[in-house]
C-alpha cells in the first residue's frame, strides 16, 4: 500500500518509519522542510506541499494526518477536501475531540477515520494502540497500515461510527489520569511513611508478579532510577488536562459517576497553583516517561 503522511513530528515520523519497515510506500509532507528531509532519508518520497503529496499518491488515496489537534487539523482538511473524493480515506491520528471528529466526517468528501493513538514515543519500537472510528470499509481497507503502525493486528480495532475512536481515546486518557494519581499517592505515602525506602526497588519488585504491575509502574521505576527516590528537582506542576476535562464533561452529560478521574483532574489543575506534593511530582515525571513531555523542574 502507498500512504501519504502529513505531519512529521515525533509521532508522525514513527508512523512513517513503521509503515516503511513493513514494506509499504510513503509520501511525506510537513511544513518543516528538515522533517521532510528526515523522512526522505528513511525511505519516504518527499512532497513539497499537500497538493504535491496528493498528486504523488495512486488513484485511491490513503492519507494519515499526525498534526496538532484543533485548527491545524481543520486547515489541513480544508486543503485536502477539494483534492479528494468519496473513495479516498483520511486518518486523523491526533487527540481531536470526538464531536469535532463527527463534524469533520460529515463534511469531508473522503472517508474520515478518527484514530485515537496511545503509546507515545515508545511506539517507535513497540507499536501503538489504535482506537479507530468511522466507515468500516475504510478501516478494513487500511488494516495493513494499522497492523504496521500498531503492535500488530491485536493492537487496533474498529470502535464504531464517526467519533467512536477519539471517544474511546478520550476515556483512555481519563483512566490514565486516575492510574497516575493512584501510583503517585501510593509512592507519596511510602516516601513520607515510617521507613527509609528505596522507591526504585519497590517499583521494580511490584512490577515482577504483583497485581498492580503495568507499563506506568515501569515508568515509575525509570523515574526513581534517573531522579532518585526523592525525585530530585522534579516540580509538582503537571501539564495537560484537555482530554481529562472532556472525559469529565462527558460523564456529567451522561450522568455517570467517575470520582477517581475527576479527582485526578482536579489534582492536575491544583498543581499549577500549589506546590510540594510528591504524587504530583511523580505524575509530572511520568508524562515524560510515556510522552517525552517536558519535565517541569524546581528552580
Amino acid at each position: 500500500m502507498e500512504l501519504g503522511v502529513i505531519g512529521l513530528g515525533r509521532m508522525g515520523q514513527i508512523v512513517v518509519d513503521r509503515v516503511l519497515a513493513d514494506d509499504h510506500d510513503v509520501v511525506a509532507f510537513d511544513l518543516d522542510s528538515e522533517a521532510v528531509e528526515a523522512a526522505a532519508s528513511a525511505g519516504a518520497t518527499p512532497a513539497e506541499s499537500i497538493e504535491d503529496l496528493v498528486s504523488k499518491l495512486p488513484e485511491r488515496k490513503r492519507i494519515w494526518l499526525m498534526v496538532p489537534a484543533g485548527d491545524a487539523v481543520d486547515a489541513t482538511l480544508a486543503e485536502l477536501d477539494p483534492l479528494l473524493d468519496a473513495e479516498d480515506a483520511v486518518v486523523d491520528g491526533g487527540n481531536s475531540h470526538f464531536e469535532r471528529s463527527i463534524d469533520r466526517g460529515e463534511t469531508l468528501e473522503a472517508a474520515y477515520l478518527d484514530c485515537g493513538t496511545s503509546g507515545g514515543p515508545a511506539g517507535a519500537e513497540l507499536g501503538f494502540s489504535l482506537m479507530i472510528g468511522g466507515p468500516e470499509w475504510a478501516y478494513e481497507d487500511l488494516a495493513p497500515v494499522f497492523d504496521a503502525v500498531a503492535t500488530g493486528p491485536a493492537g487496533h480495532d474498529h470502535m464504531g461510527p464517526q467519533g467512536a475512536g477519539h471517544y474511546v481515546k478520550m476515556v483512555h486518557n481519563g483512566v490514565e489520569y486516575a492510574l497516575m494519581q493512584a501510583y503517585g499517592e501510593g509512592f507519596e505515602l511510602l516516601s513520607e511513611g515510617r521507613y527509609d525506602l528505596d522507591m526504585e526497588s519497590i517499583a521494580r519488585t511490584w512490577n515482577n508478579g504483583a497485581v498492580i504491575r503495568s507499563w506506568l509502574l515501569e515508568l515509575c521505576e525509570e523515574a526513581f532510577r534517573e531522579e532518585g527516590s526523592d525525585l530530585g528537582d522534579v516540580d509538582d506542576h503537571v501539564a495537560g488536562g484537555s482530554t481529562g476535562t472532556w472525559t469529565v464533561e462527558e460523564a456529567l452529560e451522561q450522568e455517570v459517576s467517575i470520582p477517581l478521574i475527576y479527582e485526578a483532574l482536579g489534582e492536575r489543575f491544583d498543581s499549577r497553583v500549589e506546590g510540594g506534593k510528591f504524587s504530583r511530582r511523580l505524575a509530572n515525571r511520568l508524562r515524560y516517561g510515556f510522552g517525552r513531555h517536558e519535565v517541569k523542574r524546581r528552580e
